[in-house]
């Protein structure tokens, strides 16, 4: 399969269209439509996640608008990016940081503050909360401690990338961001490919960093097989979109060449239904040898091929031993 890609020219910001009235609310009637329930009906002691534009700001509903404009509280991810998206939306509403490095801390004062019936909203930088984003502890911790959670669904890179993909879109497994470091990257692979041999048929999807995308794909070459369908998304719902779709080692050796910027979503299409040959494990365990111990190495590849460790040890030893010799 030769590497392709496709492009949109939507564009970065909003699209042409009415300037917003920075003090009505979303709906100009006395009464929402039914099936848009209106700020009113969000409750008090309610935390709700709203999801945010991964890139056009068009793509943000009335409902996100009316959840984020009745809120006593908007928790973000970075202040100022929800800043600017609160502008554009003409909102006044009080923002505070929920991010990595402070949700443990700062929980049970917000659940403290919902119980006394507080309305809060949570967003992150672009998509839909927890997805590779803080506040994951505090729904926890407000569902339990019995407080009313709710949710604005909207923008979402990984099914945006997943439908554009060409990949088969069910069953898919999100998977975050893959580790920074190659060996762990490695690991990380080598268990989900474990899986695969147990069963798991599915298209599998991260989020990466540009400035790791080629190492990434170089990885996952090694582990999953150099010929397995893949995708990069690249800057989704932004001008410069682009969706380049190829085997692993074609899209790792253009990455290579060309350099990624921007927001990026890899996906990897289904393992083929077939069993491992003593090819296969010698490239494992020799891409494995080249970060891991004889030992680790062993248990890794055995896990991935589902066959016994003392077999697929005595394999790695021996392929150790020839390259000292």
């Amino acid at each position: 399969m030769r590497a392709s890609s496709s492009t949109s020219s939507s564009t970065a910001s909003q699209p042409d269209e009415p300037p917003h009235d920075k003090t009505a609310s979303f709906h100009s009637e006395g009464e929402a439509p039914s099936h848009v329930p209106s700020s009113a009906s969000v409750p008090p002691a309610t935390l709700v996640l709203v999801a945010t534009p991964i890139g056009n700001l068009g793509d943000f509903s009335p409902r996100g608008a009316e959840a984020l404009a009745a809120a006593e509280l908007v928790l973000c991810e970075d202040t100022r990016t929800t800043a600017r998206l609160l502008s554009d939306r003409g909102i006044s509403a009080r923002t505070e940081a929920l991010h990595e490095h402070n949700e443990r801390q700062r929980v049970p004062a917000l659940v403290a503050r919902l119980q006394a019936g507080a309305r809060i909203a949570l967003v992150s930088d672009a998509g839909m909360p927890l997805l590779s984003d803080p506040g994951y502890r505090l729904v926890r911790a407000a569902i339990e401690a019995g407080i009313t959670v709710t949710a604005v669904p909207g923008p979402n890179a990984a099914l945006t990338a997943l439908v554009l993909s060409g990949l088969p879109p069910y069953p898919f497994l999100f998977v975050g961001f893959p580790p920074p470091r190659s060996a762990a990257r490695r690991e990380a692979f080598a268990r989900l490919h474990a899986a695969e041999r147990a069963g798991l048929g599915a298209t599998l999807i991260w989020h990466e960093a540009p400035h790791r995308l080629a190492d990434t794909l170089h990885d996952m070459a090694a582990v999953f097989g150099p010929d397995r369908p893949a995708a990069v998304a690249r800057e989704l719902t932004k001008r410069f979109e682009e969706l380049r779709r190829g085997s692993v080692s074609e899209l790792a050796d253009f990455y290579t060449q060309t350099p990624p910027r921007g927001e990026i979503t890899l996906l990897l299409g289904p393992a083929p239904e077939e069993s491992a040959s003593a090819d296969d494990l010698d490239a494992t365990l020799t891409s494995l040898l080249a970060t891991h111990s004889v030992k680790d190495a062993a248990a890794l590849a055995a896990a991935a091929a589902g066959l016994p460790k003392r077999v697929v040890y005595a394999r790695a030893l021996e392929l150790a031993n020839q390259k000292k010799d």
